[in-house]
């Protein structure tokens, strides 16, 4: 709550005033204050959204109380400006003060006009409720009886539950705030009783609307991922099997490699009511073979792919910046992951059961540490994790074996068989824990250097190829399209909850899983290459 005095005070407050002052016109007049106001609107709009009627009232009351007061006192002095207006024309030498006051004047009255009025009272209304004291501002900003509009319907008639604003009246060549579809007079039908007010291009609809009603009643302190199966977008273009996907820092977009041998670059906008398909913002196109691997390098702002081979390239313009082959063509690259921020380094295992370490910024290799324990063949790395800390990396071999190793100094902490089957995927999290999946069926969660698992979870039906984390809980996906929630902290080694996905919404088998855990939105690639986005 300090935060939102915090942004009450500097932020929403400095603005209502830049935007009201009398004393300073904005630069392209009427239309560059017409923006500014109409993005202060959407934040305080957003603000009243997440906060609820209640914080509202006890925190907001003075803020939207002042917005709204500006109405009334423009047209309270609507006279005076056509008084000096008339002085001023019939004067040949008028005073440069009193033709910038005036111009100002008529800016904010044009600004602050009827349409907006109109276009800033509804959302307010459907946000807190009609009987918020806030908003009485806005219900009689007329009150004079002199005034050319009648009173408390801004040059509008109520018809219904709508506000219809009459086509003789003239606002200025006012913009658009959603009553028009150019800049200028409002467009509206003469059927205008018969239709619906037009829904703004950025308003939520659908899907998407659906699902942020939910969020909105939902405690923010709630440490448990609920997936409700709300298809919120779709992601076309990859021809091939879409096998890894990566969220990049910051969840506006998404990287995805495919086994049609290219990495995509998607932008996540909360757009659409849920049917919306999006492109690509970015290809990049120079694998020669199926793409298993791509992360992002945070600390140099960097893509990580691979196919055999690593690629490092430029997530702006997609151009490579560097690559990486195989050291002997005997022993090809079979695992990749990339180093948390602050280090800057990429970890690659080849088929020799041989990590290297590598630093973009200089050439050759930085380290090269072999993963042999107690002189075991334990097969073929399958799959790299490193801890939050970027301390250790974890090593899965084919044949179920987990080998531990201190990044620091390359020395095996400890190696254990920790699988009867292959393992499929591997993570790491906070508290020293390694969590892995194996073709036997079991989903497990390990303390780094004790001998016994904290958790093991048996999936009944499917191996669990894929997987994610959210705090503490775990997502999972199996070929058989069920997503599963898995509780770290409890006891019980049922899931949380299991979904099988619908037709309607996810199409295909589900190959790749990833989670956005500040949206709490799930991406699910298919083997026929399409991504959805799931809520």
């Amino acid at each position: 709550m300090d935060m939102l005095m915090k942004i009450n005070q500097d932020v929403l407050l400095p603005l209502l005033d830049l935007l009201t002052t009398p004393t300073m016109g904005f630069p392209s007049g009427v239309q560059t204050r017409t923006a500014v106001c109409l993005k202060t609107l959407s934040l305080m709009a957003l603000i009243c959204l997440r906060i609820g009627k209640e914080m509202v009232q006890q925190h907001m009351a003075d803020t939207l109380r002042r917005f709204f007061a500006v109405f009334s006192l423009l047209h309270s002095l609507q006279p005076q400006v056509y008084v000096v207006r008339c002085l001023c024309y019939a004067v040949a030498g008028q005073c440069p003060s009193q033709s910038c006051g005036r111009r100002v004047l008529e800016e904010l009255q044009a600004v602050f006009n009827p349409e907006m009025a109109h276009a800033s009272y509804i959302p307010f209304y459907c946000l807190i409720g009609r009987k918020y004291p806030g908003l009485c501002q806005i219900r009689k900003p007329y009150p004079s009886e002199t005034s050319p509009f009648p009173s408390g319907t801004f040059g509008s008639h109520l018809v219904g539950n709508r506000i219809q604003v009459s086509r003789d009246t003239d606002y200025g060549g006012s913009p658009n705030l959603g009553l028009a579809n150019s800049w200028g007079r409002p467009n509206l039908e003469d059927s205008a009783l018969k239709q619906e007010l037009p829904r703004s291009g950025r308003s939520l609809q659908g899907n998407w609307l659906a699902y942020w009603q939910y969020e909105i009643g939902l405690n923010q302190q709630d440490p448990h991922f609920h997936f409700h199966q709300i298809r919120l977008q779709s992601f076309l273009g990859h021809s091939g099997t879409t096998k890894c996907l990566a969220p990049l820092a910051g969840e506006d977009y998404f990287l995805s490699g495919s086994k049609d041998k290219t990495v995509k670059l998607w932008p996540l906008y909360n757009h659409g009511d849920g049917t919306q398909e999006v492109e690509p913002r970015l290809t990049y196109n120079d694998h020669r073979k199926s793409v298993f691997y791509v992360g992002q390098l945070e600390a140099s702002q960097e893509v990580v792919s691979c196919d055999g081979t690593v690629h490092l390239w430029d997530q702006y313009t997609g151009k490579q910046i560097r690559s990486y082959e195989a050291v002997d063509g005997k022993n090809p690259i079979t695992a990749v992951t990339s180093m948390p921020a602050p280090h800057c380094s990429v970890v690659f295992g080849s088929a020799d059961s041989v990590l290297r370490f590598i630093d973009p910024r200089k050439p050759g290799l930085q380290h090269e540490f072999r993963l042999a324990y107690n002189n075991l063949s334990a097969g073929l790395i399958r799959y790299l994790a490193v801890s939050p800390s970027g301390r250790t990396v974890a090593a899965g071999f084919s044949s179920g074996f987990i080998v531990l190793l201190d990044a620091r100094t390359g020395l095996v902490l400890k190696g254990w068989p920790a699988h009867e089957g292959d393992i499929l995927q591997m993570k790491a999290a906070e508290g020293n824990l390694v969590i892995s999946s194996s073709t036997d069926y079991t989903l497990t969660v390990w303390k780094d250097l004790e001998n016994k698992p904290i958790r093991q979870y048996k999936s009944q039906s499917d191996p669990i190829h894929a997987f994610d984390l959210y705090g503490s809980e775990i997502v999972t996906g199996t070929v058989a399209n069920k997503i599963g929630v898995y509780s770290m902290a409890d006891i019980s080694l049922s899931p949380v909850s299991s979904t099988k996905l619908s037709s309607e919404n996810f199409r295909g088998t589900l190959t790749s899983l990833a989670v956005l855990p500040t949206k709490r939105l799930l991406l699910l690639g298919s083997e026929n290459g399409a991504i959805r986005l799931l809520a």
